[in-house]
């Protein structure tokens, strides 16, 4: 069970995300300290209850989007718009990805040779066998 001074803090910290003067306005003395005290003890409610306030502005967000896309007065915002819903439904164009290619696959056979024998301490081929059966 919450006091009525820690319920304050919380719905203050999930507005604010100062913890200092959330603890304040809760009425704390030292608001720096239990502020920070309070956020830690918190942590779980707190981040429950940010995401429940992000879900909540979910359809007022998408209808604003909608509006922007239907009737926006500037070409560049209606394209944002339009680019931002078929992101979401899963229309995103593909990504450019850059591969490096690591050492190993640049480098010689008596390069790799010399890289296992300094792993494993030892030149000998069956000791390598044994260690990879």
């Amino acid at each position: 069970m919450r006091t009525e001074k820690q319920e304050t803090f919380i719905e203050q910290y999930c507005l604010t995300g100062n913890a200092a003067s959330s603890a304040e306005l809760a009425g704390y003395s030292s608001p720096k300290q239990r502020g920070y005290e309070l956020k830690n003890k918190f942590s779980s409610e707190i981040e429950e209850r940010q995401k429940k306030m992000l879900q909540d502005c979910v359809p007022a967000a998408l209808s604003q989007l909608q509006t922007l896309v239907v009737s926006a007065e500037s070409e560049s915002v209606k394209l944002g718009a339009i680019k931002d819903v078929l992101d979401r439904a899963g229309m995103k164009p593909a990504e450019r990805i850059k591969q490096e290619i690591s050492h190993v696959e640049q480098a010689s056979t008596d390069e790799l040779r010399r890289e296992l024998e300094a792993l494993i301490g030892t030149s000998d081929v069956t000791k390598v066998t044994g260690l990879i059966n």
